[in-house]
């Protein structure tokens, strides 16, 4: 009787111990610089992640436990990112981190998540090498993914749209002093290099920098006939305000920052026209994205998004993160790596639908085909050319591998 008694106990002691690990909630980091110059596209994005959490979390959660996300603020700086990524591992024990603005700090703070198998779900920084930092044959296996358009593509269509489409045959470049500037300038002059133009000038500039006149003069003086950027919004407003005190007005193309609420805001009138790459306007194409910004509108009591791009690429991030839990029944940094590479569900997301989108060898969610112009006009980001969201051309996918 008592050794019958002992096994109800222990039966009942497991039962209880598998429902507290059942409802134990899933700890995902969130790094990005939350104040600061960065801050609209940081808290952009962690407006996104949390819409995303909230509404798994209403609908059950993953492996039927929460969603909770450990916060930390990298202020945009690299020294920052590092201790921030070594605590979320050591100490909050995450099983994955979203996030990432900033090129330089997710350059210097993935390692840590690779040398611990634990995934990074980078969904706003853009420099080319960010998941290139661990591929094969250095490396067996690839922790790092994307949901960014990186600068390759941007670059591409920068100067196809400025020396291609718009004939513009002497540009100068202005690009930042930061990791993210210099990278994507690198990248700018390669792909004028492939049409066989040379800048007329480059310049450069530090952030906190309010008077961009020696660096615009000197473009002006080479007979720029348009400027294409690489920086963030604060200093981008600077170059557009310039251009205005010297009464010297060419076209701004360039990176997705031009679409920045800190650009638009501190450039005023000075910042019609700018264009940019964008993977996702403020518009509501397809029932997703309408109740994507409704939602956004009505839980932070704004109309426009301060970084619209920013909060849908953070909010997609987490349906794929949950997708890839779920297919992997684990929260194991390895097995939800290698569910990431091979989802098997299609997943509807804000800027597109997912479907298959990485690989062991690409983990990178955007393709070329996807970002289209955005262009700024009276103080919101709206698209360059309205075909290119409408129709068929709403939702633009990548093709999957053959």
């Amino acid at each position: 009787m008592r050794i019958a008694r002992r096994m109800l106990a222990l039966a009942a002691f497991t039962m209880l111990a598998g429902t507290a690990q059942a409802q134990q909630p899933i700890k995902i980091g969130l790094s990005g610089p939350f104040t600061g110059g960065s801050a609209s596209m940081g808290v952009s994005m962690r407006d996104g992640v949390k819409l995303a959490v909230a509404e798994i979390n209403k609908a059950g959660g993953v492996l039927g436990r929460p969603l909770v996300l450990v916060e930390r603020d990298d202020e945009a700086r690299n020294e920052v990112g590092v201790q921030i990524a070594q605590e979320l591992i050591n100490k909050e024990q995450v099983i994955a981190t979203l996030g990432y603005i900033n090129t330089g700090v997710a350059l210097a703070s993935q390692r840590f998540y690779q040398e611990a198998e634990i995934p990074v779900l980078n969904n706003v920084a853009t420099g080319t090498l960010i998941t290139q930092q661990f591929v094969a044959p250095k490396f067996k296996n690839n922790y790092v993914f994307r949901f960014s358009a990186n600068d390759v593509i941007q670059s591409g269509m920068i100067v196809d749209e400025a020396i291609g489409r718009r004939g513009f045959k002497k540009p100068a470049i202005l690009a930042d002093s930061t990791n993210y500037g210099q990278l994507g300038r690198e990248d700018l002059e390669r792909a004028l290099a492939a049409k066989n133009v040379k800048p007329v000038a480059i310049e450069k500039f530090n952030i906190g920098d309010t008077d961009m006149t020696a660096q615009l003069l000197r473009a002006k003086e080479a007979g720029a006939d348009v400027i294409l950027t690489y920086g963030i919004g604060p200093e981008l407003a600077q170059i557009a305000n310039g251009m205005a005190k010297l009464g010297w007005k060419v076209p701004l193309v360039g990176s997705w920052t031009l679409s920045m609420s800190t650009f638009i805001d501190n450039a005023g009138a000075n910042g019609d026209g700018a264009v940019m790459p964008q993977t996702f306007i403020q518009a509501p194409t397809t029932p997703k994205r309408k109740a994507f910004i409704e939602a956004y509108q009505q839980a932070y009591k704004v109309d426009r998004i301060p970084s619209p791009i920013s909060a849908a690429q953070g909010y997609d991030s987490v349906l794929l993160l949950a997708a890839a839990i779920t297919q992997a029944k684990s929260t194991d940094g390895r097995k939800i790596r290698e569910a990431l590479e091979n989802l098997t569900t299609k997943v509807e997301g804000v800027v597109t639908i997912y479907d298959k989108p990485f690989s062991t060898t690409d983990h990178e969610a955007i393709t070329a085909n996807i970002p289209v112009f955005g262009l700024v006009k009276n103080g919101r980001v709206v698209a360059e050319r309205d075909e290119d969201i409408a129709g068929a051309n709403a939702v633009r996918t990548k093709p999957r591998a053959n």
